[in-house]
């Protein structure tokens, strides 16, 4: 095979991408399902000619089973991880390279700031396993990633909400017509925010979205430069305790906010009983974080640079902390995120959830 039949499907790509971005607006809703598209393709062209891809795909076919303890293709299993969320305090813990530490398979963390960059780092084979959102799942499937969900928390609608500031004129979402909202691209908060004008019969388009890190949202918030702010805990929590935020609406009854744990199909296929390992050790952490929510405070404080008091608050209504086998109920809750955000046209064509959802062989 020569070099241009080799690089024929990431020209494709290009031309496509190319064509595609001459019909969109900047800033637009289909210019970043299209660019999140492109952008997981690029990846997934550049890894299959990189010689890590190659070596990688090499010691899964030929490995062998390590110890009795676990059945793995892998040495290394690489976590991707949010600050905030339940594996980091797997991560603090050392909980996970104690379970698998007989089996001879050792823990690499990776720290993303959302579940976005984690999909795309999932789909160019930079990470193996990572815990998300409604949202990114949806995104990276739409894509083309291989993800697969392995499992998934109870639901924590209370930690995830619409914030304006306390002297604010806006009272309820019909006010927030024309105005600027500032929200994670592809996050949990961006499916709440449409659900949100929906239930009260704006459209997406009748607000200003406004598309910031949770970091970034949080500094123009409080510079009083948007009018309010999808968010969840704990950055809810601190803009709560800082005393300048109140909440406009939670996504009690319009979303459920769960954790999903979710990894590449290969991944999974190859190394089932570490993926238990992996669920079990989440789980083992969880239990101990669901009775200690000040002891959880402590240890994410300096990490995240919040004060233990937000911390605290966000603890009490946090419950995505556990593990639970995918249901028919979460099932249609994330095919709702999913035809939602296609209607929206913030996703680039139709997806089935059930095609995700890990069946272990």
């Amino acid at each position: 095979m020569n070099l241009f039949n080799l690089l024929k499907p990431f020209l494709g790509i290009t031309s496509f991408f190319r064509q595609s971005i001459k019909l969109l607006k900047p800033d637009s809703a289909k210019s970043f399902a299209v660019l999140f598209t492109f952008g997981l393709c690029l990846s997934l062209s550049f890894s299959a000619f990189s010689p890590s891809y190659a070596k990688s795909s090499t010691q899964s076919s030929d490995a062998k089973p390590i110890a009795n303890t676990s059945i793995a293709a892998v040495n290394v299993v690489r976590m991707g991880y949010q600050k905030s969320a339940v594996l980091a305090l797997v991560k603090q813990q050392g909980t996970l390279e104690k379970q698998l530490s007989p089996s001879g398979v050792s823990v690499k963390w990776l720290e993303f700031p959302s579940g976005p960059p984690m999909m795309e780092a999932l789909n160019a084979n930079s990470i193996d396993f990572a815990a998300v959102g409604e949202g990114p799942p949806v995104f990276a499937q739409s894509a083309g990633v291989p993800l697969v969900y392995v499992g998934n928390s109870s639901a924590s609608p209370e930690g995830l909400a619409i914030l304006v500031r306390n002297n604010s004129p806006i009272k309820t979402l019909a006010d927030l017509k024309g105005k600027k909202v500032a929200v994670a691209k592809g996050s949990s908060a961006h499916f709440l925010l449409v659900q949100a004008l929906s239930s009260t019969g704006l459209q997406y388009s009748d607000i200003q979205p406004t598309y910031l890190s949770p970091a970034d949202a949080r500094a123009v918030f409080e510079q009083d430069k948007i009018d309010a702010w999808g968010i969840w805990d704990p950055f809810l929590a601190a803009a709560q305790k800082s005393g300048g935020a109140r909440i406009l609406r939670d996504a009690k009854g319009l979303a459920s906010w769960r954790e999903f744990y979710v990894t590449s199909r290969s991944f999974a296929d190859a190394n089932p009983q570490l993926v238990k390992q992996i669920l079990e050790s989440v789980d083992k952490v969880g239990k101990w974080a669901k009775k200690n929510h000040r002891q959880v405070a402590e240890v994410l404080s300096p990490q995240m640079g919040i004060d233990v008091a937000s911390l605290e608050l966000a603890e009490t209504r946090r419950k995505r902390y556990d593990v639970l086998p995918f249901s028919k109920e979460v099932v249609a809750e994330q095919q709702k995120v999913a035809d939602t955000f296609l209607r929206q046209k913030l996703i680039p064509k139709e997806i089935k959830v059930t095609d995700a959802v890990w069946k272990p062989k």
